[in-house]
């Protein structure tokens, strides 16, 4: 098959998977196989550019960033909904409107709390979409929406131009998936779903946005050139031919049929995979529609019902502590099972130390209890008339509920971090440090290979990579005798990396590659590093009293030396590769610039902190020296204007010898 054809017949088949994966959740493609033919695709189309199509499934990845978000004047205007929050004001709007009409048939719809967007389709094919904005003006985010993945690029049978109004959301699952990772590198919780979102879809960056798995439900036609309807819901049953992902929708008689529908979605909720914060009600005639009109804020013709926040009373049982995957204690209360949201919550979320003190939560206390975002479980209040009288304070333990590694606060935070060496929860994480590219630097052990380790039970800390059996190694997925042979190669060799790279393997706080080469430097051996005091460390240049501090109560925890240990006795370098720190530079910091060519930038770095100086990448005031090649330009110019000295590579080399 021909370049051209194939790459129209691989688009073809992979939106149509696309589809059936995205769309209908019935796949039928297995994802290796997608895959294959992604990449095929991607590979052809790098290839015979000429040919690639603009709505190929590669475009979904995302662009290059953009610099801003351009205007969009919407042809049809995006209204919002008058708010009801009872049904005896539903009975009020639905009498009002019967006012003007006769029996009037209603659609009931969940309604989706994301960001209200209109996707804009111009003889089949997807040009823009835009931000709802003030309802008449929004902004182009056309690069982000291409990347999710259950809109279509392309439709079959479309009008000339069709716009859609949808509603962009987060599915529940991707957002507590997010702040996992989150809670286990320490950082702090995403609040709700339609935030993160609505920040995803406005980033300059649609690599970003590619990246938060956004979706769709899409709610309304607002413009279908020569194309007539009748109701609402032939509308949505149209889109959905077109292959949208279109919104869930029932068909009520009268005000009774939709209290029912409101009050099932509202029951059910908690089984949606995205998240809702009402229900919308609308007249199903479209004509009807025309003779109400709109105020000047809303359509007469619909309303939301708003769901109140559902908060429940229950007590704290216990207050477990977790240990992330880089350390951080998250303490978590253990609550008597409750009915919340549509599902039933048995802990919550106590974040940090800081969250525990403000509330004064103790094991045994009643507590008023909601949903976040209607996802994550939280506490609201105490209620402190009905606290037990042996209920104490509670604080995070001194020492590592995994390993029994002593804790430490971070200085710039609430976080509470196990200082264990070879901590197990920490394990993936520290064996992904060890092995990166500015640590030992041990090509072929990606993420991947890491946790098949770890689950095959062959490390149970960095020294074990040392010892690994070619045949156990061998036996993992996806690794033959070749890739075991480089493997075993490359861990082998990293044993005579330099002192500077197995300081920052080390994963210190506050240690960073920098860091570690100053200290490699200046004690020139391990052991002479492990021996200095907290004020033998401060004394050398960059290293302050913090991380001086965080150097000698690492070395001093068992589990540091017993890894020191280990690798001394698997015949790791221990020792600096490189001649000891003189003072010639001590104080004095360089800059360079413009095209060196008796030095790489590397090298010429190396020679002034060799000499005890610093190289910076700014001009400031504290420059000492800027050294300027061919083609120096701004940073030449602002050390003009300061009085900053000037050195060509000649009077820099001579400086050096």
């Amino acid at each position: 098959m021909e370049p051209k054809e194939r790459i129209e017949a691989l688009t073809k088949e992979l939106e149509h998977h696309s589809y059936l994966y995205y769309v209908l959740d019935q796949p039928e493609m297995e994802d290796y196989e997608y895959d294959k033919k992604l990449r095929e695709l991607e590979e052809l189309e790098q290839a015979y550019p000429q040919y690639a199509l603009p709505t190929s499934p590669t475009r979904r990845v995302g662009g290059a960033p953009l610099s801003q978000f351009a205007e969009v004047h919407h042809v049809v205007p995006l209204e919002s909904l008058q708010d009801v929050f009872s049904f005896e004001e539903l009975a009020a709007f639905e009498g009002g409107l019967r006012q003007s009409l006769s029996d009037p048939v209603y659609t009931v719809e969940p309604k989706v709390d994301g960001l209200s967007v209109a996707l804009e389709y111009r003889d089949g094919v997807f040009v823009r979409g835009a931000t709802r904005g003030d309802g008449l003006v929004g902004e182009d985010v056309t690069e982000n929406l291409k990347t999710i993945r259950s809109i279509p690029l392309r439709l079959a049978d479309a009008p000339r131009r069709l716009i859609v109004r949808g509603e962009v959301f987060m599915p529940k699952g991707v957002f507590l998936a997010l702040n996992q990772q989150r809670e286990e590198r320490g950082e702090p919780l995403y609040a709700n779903p339609r935030n993160l979102a609505a920040g995803s879809l406005r980033q300059l960056d649609p690599k970003i946005a590619a990246s938060r798995q956004l979706d769709i439900l899409v709610f309304n036609l607002q413009l279908a050139e020569g194309i007539t309807f009748e109701t609402h819901s032939q509308t949505l049953d149209y889109l959905r031919q077109l292959h949208f992902k279109v919104i869930p929708y029932a068909l009520c008689r009268d005000a009774e049929g939709a209290q029912r529908e409101i009050t099932r979605i509202g029951e059910s909720r908690g089984e949606l995979a995205y998240e809702i914060d009402g229900a919308v009600v609308k007249v199903n005639d479209l004509a009807a529609r025309e003779r109400l009109g709109s105020t000047a804020k809303f359509p007469r013709w619909a309303a939301a019902f708003k769901y109140p926040p559902e908060i429940k009373e229950t007590v704290v049982e216990d207050i477990v502590v977790q240990v992330g995957r880089t350390g951080v204690l998250t303490p978590k209360a253990v609550v008597a099972p409750v009915r919340l949201a549509g599902t039933t919550v048995t802990s919550a979320t106590l974040h940090n130390q800081d969250f525990i003190s403000e509330k004064d939560i103790r094991i045994g206390d009643t507590v008023r209890i909601r949903k976040a975002g209607e996802i994550i479980p939280e506490i609201l209040e105490v209620d402190k008339s009905r606290r037990p009288a042996e209920a104490e304070p509670y604080f995070l333990p001194p020492i590592c509920p995994v390993c029994g590694a002593a804790v430490a606060r971070d200085e710039d935070g609430a976080a509470v971090r196990c200082t264990g060496a070879e901590c197990p929860a920490q394990l993936s994480r520290n064996l992904a440090h060890f092995v990166s590219r500015d640590a030992m630097d041990i090509d072929g052990l990606g993420s991947a290979i890491v946790e098949q380790l770890i689950a095959a039970g062959l490390v149970r800390s960095a020294a074990d990579l040392y010892s690994l059996a070619r045949e156990k190694v061998e036996a993992l997925e996806r690794m033959g005798d070749k890739s075991t042979d480089n493997l075993l190669r490359a861990i082998e060799g990293s044993k005579s990396n330099d002192l500077s790279r197995l300081l920052y393997a080390f994963g210190i706080r506050q240690v960073g590659a920098k860091a570690a080469k100053v200290l490699a430097r200046h004690f020139q051996t391990l052991d002479a590093l492990m021996a200095a005091t907290a004020e033998e460390l401060t004394a050398v240049p960059d290293i302050g009293a913090i991380t001086a501090d965080n150097l000698v109560h690492w070395f001093a925890q068992p589990q540091s030396q017993d890894l020191i240990e280990r690798l001394r006795a698997a015949g790791v370098n221990f020792r600096s590769l490189e001649a000891p720190v003189g003072t010639a530079f001590a104080g004095k910091t360089f800059v360079l610039t413009g095209a060196l060519t008796r030095f790489t930038r590397d090298e010429a770095t190396r020679e002034i902190e060799a000499r005890g100086g610093k190289a910076a990448s700014s001009v400031s005031k504290k420059t000492s020296y800027v050294v300027a090649g061919e083609n120096a330009g701004s940073k030449l110019k602002k050390a003009t204007e300061l009085g900053i000295p000037v050195l060509t590579e000649e009077e820099f080399q001579a400086m050096l010898t």
